[in-house]
């Protein structure tokens, strides 16, 4: 069988959220007041954009992003967008290390499809003005709807069911990004975090979920949903432990669900935190079982602005390497920036600082 070869992601990537700028802020806030219209923040959102696609290529980003400029939260935003899901405010916020986010999520009140979605829309504006880059596009995982929203029963009573609806949504979504022109897309996942700790198993058994099931259907909702992918898509994987003003909700290695995210799933690549202790060990790294499987490694921080002693940098890629081979990997920051609107604590200088960290540092590596 012929190896497809792969590209993507490059060896200097980015997770893809980026801090939003001032004047995005502020016209934000001016339409929650009703002091302007959705058109005229729609366009302060356009032209922020174009700034920051130059902003990017300026700073060496290879993946140009729209920084999620449009999106209050990384997930729900999207999520709400396909027919039977709605966004909506809580009583109660997610719990994260030491805070509570803001009061909002997803419900189920229909039966889940996807006719159309306005991220479609604003993946093709991102394309037309990033020129002859790529784009990526970023969405939530379908791990995140099955796992995150709040289910009303009467809308389903059999989860199976639940979980076909799913996956056949996701499929007509990255189907119609394919169409819009996109070649690089990558799901973002938080639901893989429950597993990697044993206060994460009790916070599902508490939920009436067995943790090995749990991993199963995971690695299901991930493979079903591309695998009718385009075969010149490249597909990958984002996993993260919570990134929310600077701060995480839950900490743990992969080991427990090693063998599946690293032998048992059909993604192009995987960005992976690995910036402080509580990721773990290079360890799970050598169920690694496909030679075209990238593995970008996030060993730069992305929740401050310091930057990290470069020679650590490189011998935790040269650690990494005794796992996986040298040219299977790349490096990227742990997280996006600005996972939410509200945006990690650093400034913007720092960020491109970053950015342009690990272009130098990939560089150096690599060649």
């Amino acid at each position: 069988m012929t190896v497809k070869t792969i590209t993507l992601p490059f060896r200097y990537d980015q997770v893809g959220s980026l801090l939003r700028s001032s004047n995005l802020i502020e016209a934000r806030e001016q339409y929650k007041a009703e002091a302007i219209t959705q058109e005229q923040l729609i366009n302060v959102e356009n032209n922020e954009i174009i700034r920051l696609i130059e902003k990017q290529k300026e700073n060496g980003v290879l993946a140009i992003t729209d920084g999620e400029f449009r999106r209050s939260w990384w997930h729900f935003d999207f999520l709400g967008g396909f027919d039977g899901v709605e966004y909506y405010e809580k009583d109660k916020g997610l719990d994260f290390h030491k805070m509570e986010t803001r009061k909002e999520g997803v419900r189920i009140v229909g039966k889940v499809g996807f006719t159309t979605h306005p991220f479609v829309q604003h993946f093709e504006f991102l394309k037309q003005h990033a020129g002859g880059s790529v784009v990526k596009q970023t969405i939530p995982s379908p791990n995140m709807l099955i796992r995150r929203v709040d289910m009303n029963d009467k809308v389903y009573q059999d989860k199976e069911e639940f979980k076909q609806d799913i996956i056949a949504a996701y499929q007509k979504a990255i189907q119609a990004f394919y169409d819009a022109g996109c070649r690089y897309l990558q799901l973002d996942d938080t639901a893989w975090a429950d597993l990697f700790s044993a206060e994460g198993h009790e916070k599902l058994r508490a939920k009436g979920l067995d943790p090995a099931e749990e991993l199963k259907l995971m690695q299901q909702m991930i493979n079903e949903t591309i695998a009718n992918k385009p075969e010149d898509l490249t597909v990958t994987m984002h996993i993260c432990r919570g990134n929310y003003k600077s701060n995480y909700f839950t900490s743990g290695g992969y080991d427990y669900a090693s063998k599946v995210i690293f032998g048992g799933l059909n993604v192009d690549g995987l960005f992976l935190e690995f910036d402080d202790e509580r990721s773990g060990s290079f360890e799970p790294l050598k169920y690694v079982n496909r030679t075209d499987l990238k593995i970008v490694l996030g060993l730069i921080t992305s929740k401050a602005g310091e930057l990290e002693d470069k020679e650590k940098i490189k011998a935790r890629i040269q650690e990494a390497a005794t796992y996986v081979p040298l040219e299977q990997l790349c490096l990227s920051p742990q997280c996006g920036f600005s996972s939410t609107e509200e945006g990690n604590i650093l400034t913007e200088e720092q960020q491109w600082n970053k950015l342009r960290f690990v272009k130098e540092i990939a560089e150096e590596v690599w060649g």
